[in-house]
């Protein structure tokens, strides 16, 4: 079972947003400006997605997260949920599992705060995953250490931009070793080394390159992040739009495995990494990312049969009786040497044994003592 946890939807224009945003405020109170807002697609927009679906169904993709990206901090007065409305637009295919997903790129003016916090968590509720594009020291840190914690905010992808010319904040081991503890995943997006514009930090007025210059730069980061993480937590992700840039699962491990990992690390990338991560992702709604919660089945009767109701005639089984085997003890101290018996005093006549008395004295034994009574009763 192939993943493809990063398939990019358009952005929608500001005329369609704010559209959704006053058709959402008529009829509504005071008491529904916090229910998330959703927006329209046009006809040629869903067109487009669904041709690029059916080429990723085509080379062997089952599971689909559709990726929407906010900039710099999600603010619930503006902020817009477009992939509510886009699902239902989407025609159904058998075997192949849609997820939604939620992107935020973060800078200098998101490090006081992004959003992520108890009193949005009902805007980010309907989304299965959650994504952080750190792009300063103090993002990259914040994203490591406090948002990969069991919270319903999880985020368990930490997305790296890896076409900018240089990364901005060093992959520290004690911050990727804190990330890979808690669950989270680096996320590689192959787009990038194609050249193509997939990358979410393309947004930031300073962004990524495109071109050679995006392959270079992606090569030289990429390569890093395997450094650093050991082969350990890598998810590799599409990113694509265009359809020509897109790549069957075989050929993605085939360009990882050329960063310096072995074959079957480079084939879980996007098999057991995935599957894992969206299995963890479902703790988000659970008390401290805890998977299920435990039944105890107390069985009605033992033996291993079901009682004939009442009434109906059936007679119950005769159950065989349990034959008890007995078990001989344990041998103890089986290694230890035997020790010689004691001599016990000889019936009859024979040798004379001294005995030593309680005093110290030597004394005789018993059949001496009686031999002698003999010879003086005679």
């Amino acid at each position: 079972m192939f993943s493809d946890l990063n398939v990019p939807v358009p952005t929608l224009s500001k005329q369609q947003l704010a559209q959704a945003a006053s058709a959402s405020k008529k009829g509504k109170g005071k008491q529904d400006q916090n229910i998330p807002v959703s927006a329209a697609f046009t006809p040629a927009q869903v067109a487009a997605i669904e041709n690029r679906l059916d080429l990723l169904v085509h080379l062997g993709y089952t599971v689909f997260a559709f990726n929407q990206t906010v900039e710099r901090k999600v603010d619930p007065k503006t902020f817009v949920n477009t992939l509510d409305a886009l699902l239902p637009q989407l025609r159904k295919r058998s075997g192949v599992v849609y997820l939604k997903r939620l992107t935020i790129v973060l800078d200098e003016e998101s490090e006081k705060g992004f959003g992520l916090t108890n009193g949005n968590a009902a805007l980010f509720a309907p989304y299965d995953l959650l994504a952080l594009v750190p792009t300063t020291a103090a993002t990259f840190s914040l994203a490591c250490l406090t948002h990969t914690q069991p919270t319903p905010l999880t985020t368990h992808i930490i997305s790296l931009p890896l076409t900018l010319p240089r990364l901005p904040f060093n992959l520290k081991h004690t911050l990727v070793r804190a990330a890979l503890k808690n669950g989270a995943v680096f996320e590689t997006n192959y787009a990038g080394a194609l050249g193509g514009d997939g990358d979410p930090a393309l947004t930031i007025p300073s962004g990524c390159e495109s071109g050679a210059g995006a392959k270079r730069n992606w090569w030289a980061a990429a390569r890093e992040v395997v450094r650093v993480t050991k082969g350990k937590g890598i998810l590799v992700s599409g990113g694509v739009f265009s359809e020509g840039d897109l790549r069957a699962p075989r050929d993605v491990a085939n360009l990882i495995s050329v960063l310096g990992v072995s074959q079957d690390v480079a084939h879980d990338a996007s098999t057991k990494v995935a599957q894992s991560l969206v299995l963890r992702a479902q703790t988000r709604r659970t008390y401290r990312a805890v998977f299920s919660e435990p039944k105890v089945v107390i069985p009605s009767h033992t033996g291993g049969t079901t009682p004939p109701r009442a009434g109906s005639g059936e007679s119950q089984p005769k159950q065989r009786p349990i034959k008890m085997e007995e078990s001989t003890p344990p041998k103890l101290f089986a290694n230890a040497k035997k020790r010689p018996l004691e001599e016990s005093p000889q019936k009859g006549p024979g040798p004379a044994v001294q005995v030593k008395k309680e005093d110290g004295t030597a004394g005789e034994s018993g059949a001496r003592k009686k031999k002698k009574n003999k010879l003086s009763q005679g």
